[in-house]
């Protein structure tokens, strides 16, 4: 047996079944059943339904019979009105006696949907008739959208004009097209143009009425067909054709994007290609940093009629910004605000990255300011890109500030948002914020990916501390995280500033290993890591290997194989290498002209080095404050204080920045020549231009008075330099002890050793050279002895110029005839045998002087020191010594300059080598 019991979901207190029927026509009335055996009656059974009150429209359906049994309720649920549940349960068959249920609802259309209640709801009509849009007929088919818009601008502002153009030919209009008003009055503007049906215009009678939606509607119903996965029925085999070589070209752009010829003879097989086709184009070419070929695809689709979207100019500004030039892109910006075109968050978010990327935070910050006006709501992207923007400029504070001020407007970070803090502090050296960053992202519950380890590794390389970016190889590994090329060419950087060439090697070997094919930037460091050990054969096979690879060398690749070849005087090389870079399809920029002009001065032929100064001129290269900074220091190097501030003046006269480099050249130019109120004036300068004196600035000044054995002056410039909170180095005290040397003040040189040990500098060789020298100048050589026997205690190395020094203070005094002098002499002779030091031959002439002083036949001294003589010492019959004076002894302050360009010019060597 089944029992079949109806409870009513909405019944007031005090109310029967059949009023409430009557009075609340939307009740829902459910069927429950208790039995689990099928009832015979079973396809009579009332389903849910939705009462709805009676259509007007259709004739009056028979009452059911107001019958109190028709109703009845669950016992199981709480009485609404007793009476009615008692009788109900007294009756087995309140399913039999129930109405029969209505028939089943028809389907649903698509567009049909059920509301909460169950009632149909419909949508709304769409209206596809657009307000203020005419269809203009009869046109000329040689018209031009400016001559219909000049003549129906006369009933109203007009917002666009369509005409449509010929698939077999797209320079020719269909003859017909549309023209939309804008403005309030838009309706009104299309009904006074209508009225104007039958016009004549440039010898046509034009069709002239309100649009019929006919035309959107076919799109919307194509559409419609297309969702449904219905076979779209094309209007001709030519718009079969189009729409497939549409769909291969899309196919291309997302399998193919490397292919770029691919790419564009998929586009270029589009007969007439819309604007969403020349959106992506332009896209692809942003993508690729190829502004000029986006640019070209953006003016084709505006000569083809189809204006640009916001859409379309966003993506032409991101070529610019790819491309780094953002007057073009401020210049499409102007463009957009002139035709109407509203900006977007993208298109804020792409400048304000864009003038990131070029390092100007102030217009990126303006352009960041404008959006946060105007757009209601900010995201992540250009959050990163402004904070990106103030690291690298190196304004880590105000890139703190930002990241609050997105965390306070309820943004969350992302994980590239702490990359780019981690950066910003690798760029400042701030290793502690950089793994506190570190250790914040992991606590975020972000996984640290390749690109957190290769912050890590690119802090500790940049700071020299290579061990430690090897300890975070190391954590990768035990993370499952494999190297890729740029953590791996960082690692090999690090090697290179070292000058571990070995170990840089071994990463490289690493890296073939792992199965990694090395790309350009990796090939570059390994082409640097050759060129640094001297083998500039192997680095110019490495760039053959590169081209057999398929990789395109770049201007960084031939930089440093040019520096190398000038360096080493092999001039006609490096030439070669120039014209091999020029074949190779690489434009000599003006920083591989710096790199050629630089290794001509480190070998001092400025002649040559003001020769390809003038080739640079006539090639279109403007030099910039490099050229001439790098001129300068070879006229320094030589003296010529004329040439120097020649340079110095057309510096000045073009404009260009004056930094550091460029006065510590005219600095250097002035103490080599002994002008030391010049350099004074120079000083002077630097402070009205706020340019601070560093540790070379007050080196070179301090050699210059040491030149001059002005040990006053050098000491008040110590002074300044501490007072400043300028902190000294090797050759900071190195010159200040040859100043005491010079000026015979031992007793302060020996305190300077001293204060060297406190502050923990310890002395290299030409300390103790500078030293030993001031030692013998004073007649001392048991002094000078003594301060040689500290030099190698100390772990150093003795030199040629050390040797010469001793050797000759030791000679000059062993007419005395003093125990130690013999033996000093003896002893230093056999440690030159053994290191296989000779003499060159204007040393062993003025030597020989001095053994005819002290062993008039020959002796134990002389055979000893013939040992260090040149070979064709024995033939060589007669020298011309009058040039070799006593007082032609080394002078370790004069001298400083001699090994090539100064500490100064060194690391600036490392500057325009390493130029982007």
């Amino acid at each position: 047996m089944m029992g079949g019991f109806c409870y009513s979901t909405t019944l007031y207190p005090h109310t029967s079944p059949i009023i409430a029927a009557e009075a609340y026509p939307t009740i829902t009335y459910r069927t429950i059943t208790l039995s689990q055996k099928p009832s015979p009656h079973s396809d009579h059974l009332r389903r849910p339904i939705t009462h709805k009150p009676p259509n007007p429209s259709l004739p009056p359906k028979p009452e059911a019979p107001a019958n109190p049994l028709k109703n009845p309720l669950s016992s199981n649920n709480a009485p609404v009105n007793p009476p009615l549940q008692n009788l109900t349960n007294k009756l087995w068959l309140t399913s039999k006696l129930s109405p029969p249920p209505p028939p089943p609802p028809p389907p649903l259309s698509p567009q049909e949907t059920l509301t909460d209640e169950g009632s149909l709801e419909k949508p709304p009509k769409v209206e596809f008739r657009q307000e203020g849009k005419i269809f203009v007929g009869n046109l000329p088919l040689w018209i031009k959208k400016n001559d219909v818009a000049e003549f129906f601008r006369q009933f109203g502002p007009i917002k666009n004009v369509i005409l449509i153009r010929g698939h077999d030919d797209i320079e020719r209009n269909m003859g017909f097209g549309f023209v939309i008003y804008g403005g309030p009055v838009a309706a009104r503007s299309a009904m006074k143009a209508v009225e104007f049906d039958g016009v004549e215009f440039h010898g046509r009678v034009l069709t002239v009425k309100l649009d019929d939606g006919r035309r959107m509607r076919a799109k919307a119903e194509e559409r419609a067909r297309w969702v449904e996965g219905g076979v779209v029925e094309y209007r001709s085999k030519w718009h079969q054709e189009r729409d497939g070589s549409r769909g291969e070209f899309q196919k291309v752009l997302e399998s193919r994007p490397e292919d770029w010829q691919a790419v564009v003879r998929a586009f270029q097989r589009i007969k007439k290609p819309s604007r969403k086709e020349f959106g992506l184009m332009v896209n692809y070419y942003a993508r690729r940093g190829d502004m000029h070929r986006a640019r070209e695809a953006f003016e084709s689709m505006r000569a083809r009629g189809i204006e640009p979207t916001s859409h379309v100019f966003t993506n032409l500004i991101h070529a610019y910004a790819v491309g780094r030039d953002m007057e073009e892109a401020l210049s499409c910006v102007r463009k957009m605000k002139d035709e109407g075109v509203d900006m977007t968050l993208v298109t804020y978010s792409i400048l304000v990255g864009g003038f990131a990327k070029v390092g100007n935070a102030d217009a990126a910050d303006q352009w960041f300011k404008e959006a946060k006006e105007r757009e209601t709501t900010l995201n992540a992207i250009i959050y990163g890109n402004i904070i990106y923007a103030h690291c690298q400029t190196y304004n880590m504070e105000r890139a703190e500030a930002l990241v609050r001020e997105m965390e306070e407007e309820g943004i969350d970070a992302p994980i590239d948002i702490y990359h780019t803090m981690m950066d910003g502090y690798t760029m400042i050296g701030d290793e502690d914020k950089c793994l506190l960053v570190f250790d914040r992202l992991k606590e975020c519950g972000f996984t640290p990916t390749v690109i957190t380890y290769g912050c890590l590794i690119n802090l500790y390389t940049k700071t020299g501390k290579v061990s430690k970016a090897l300890e975070v190889s190391d954590m990768m590994k035990c993370a499952g995280i494999k190297h890729n090329l740029k953590t791996y060419s960082m690692i090999i950087n690090g090697f290179i500033k070292l000058k571990d060439w070995g170990n840089a090697f071994l990463v490289f070997e690493d890296v073939l290993g792992d199965g990694l094919k090395p790309d350009v930037v990796l090939y570059n460091n390994i082409i640097r890591a050759f060129c640094g050990m001297g083998n500039m054969e192997r680095a110019v096979r490495t760039v053959d290997e590169m081209q057999r690879r398929r990789h395109r060398p770049t201007t960084r690749t031939f930089m440093p194989i040019i520096h190398g070849f000038a360096r080493t005087g092999e001039l006609r090389r490096a030439l070669e290498i120039f014209d091999m870079m020029r074949r190779s399809g690489c434009i000599p920029t003006v920083h591989t002209f710096n790199a050629l002009i630089l290794g001509l001065v480190e070998k001092r032929q400025m002649e040559r080095a003001v020769e390809i100064l003038d080739e640079m001129l006539l090639a279109g290269t403007c030099p910039n404050e490099h050229t001439y900074t790098t001129i300068m220091h070879g006229y320094a190097s030589l003296g010529d204080t004329g040439k120097a501030f020649e340079y110095f003046s057309k510096l000045k006269n073009e404009g260009l920045e004056l930094d550091v480099y460029t006065y510590e050249a005219l600095l250097k130019a002035c103490c080599k020549a002994g002008r030391m109120q010049s350099a004074l004036a120079v000083t002077k300068e630097m402070s009205a231009q706020k340019i601070p004196r560093n540790t070379f600035v007050y080196n070179i000044l301090i050699d210059g008075w040491a030149r001059r054995g002005d040990v006053w002056e050098a000491a008040d410039l110590m002074q300044q330099m501490k007072q400043e909170g300028v902190q000294p180095d090797i050759h900071t005290y190195t010159s200040f002890i040859n100043a005491c040397c010079k000026a015979g003040d031992m007793l302060r040189a020996t305190k300077t050793m001293e204060e060297m040990e406190l502050v923990r500098v310890k002395p290299n060789v030409k300390t103790y050279t500078t030293l030993i020298h001031g030692w013998a100048r004073a007649s001392l050589p048991e002094k000078a002895l003594r301060c040689f026997e500290q030099m190698k205690s100390a772990g150093l190395k003795p030199d040629k110029a050390v040797y010469h020094c001793l050797m000759t203070s030791l000679l000059s005094r062993a007419s005395v005839a003093e125990e130690y002098i013999y033996s000093g002499i003896l002893h230093i002779c056999e440690e030159m045998v053994q290191s296989g030091l000779t003499v060159d031959m204007l040393t062993a002439v003025h030597w020989s002087k001095w053994l005819c002083k002290i062993e008039r036949t020959g002796g134990e001294i002389t055979e000893a020191l013939q040992k260090t003589f040149p070979p064709d010492w024995n033939t060589h019959e007669t020298y011309d010594s009058a040039s070799y004076t006593e007082d032609s002894d080394i002078d370790d302050g004069d001298s400083d300059d001699d090994d090539g360009i100064d500490d100064s010019i060194h690391r600036y060597t490392d500057l325009v080598v390493r130029e982007p």
